[in-house]
């Protein structure tokens, strides 16, 4: 299972490398690659979604599924295992969430900078034409 945590860090992490990019002023000689990468780059990460949902299942199949221990009779061996566990499942849903909004987050300042460049581009012309 670490396999399938480690490729949603890297997906959460390419996602908000180019996000920072698209974002940051100052980059626009490199910035009409970049949306070009960008756009190309969003159905392939769209597969982030459902492979996020299976992974918020895992996590409640197995803390649904998890030995409860609240009673005195826990050896402290017992009892951090269990905090370890409840510990690992709050990061890998912080992971989760994170990877979900920088998607959503990158698709929505794509498509705003490709308006933006529409828009600039009609601005141009309207100028030219007078």
């Amino acid at each position: 299972m670490a396999l399938e945590w480690v490729v949603l860090g890297y997906a959460a992490a390419a996602e908000a490398i180019m996000l920072l990019f698209l974002t940051l002023p100052g980059l626009d000689p490199i910035r009409k690659g970049l949306i070009s990468v960008t756009r190309s780059l969003l159905k392939p990460f769209l597969s982030v979604v459902p492979f996020c949902l299976f992974l918020l299942m895992d996590i409640y199949w197995k803390y649904d599924h998890l030995p409860h221990c609240e009673s005195e009779s826990c050896t402290p061996s017992e009892h951090l295992r269990h905090q370890k566990s409840i510990m690992k499942s709050q990061r890998n849903a912080l992971l989760i969430a994170s990877a979900l909004v920088f998607y959503w987050l990158l698709y929505s300042v794509t498509a705003l900078v490709v308006k933006i460049d529409v828009l600039n581009k009609r601005i141009e012309k309207l100028k030219a034409q007078d």
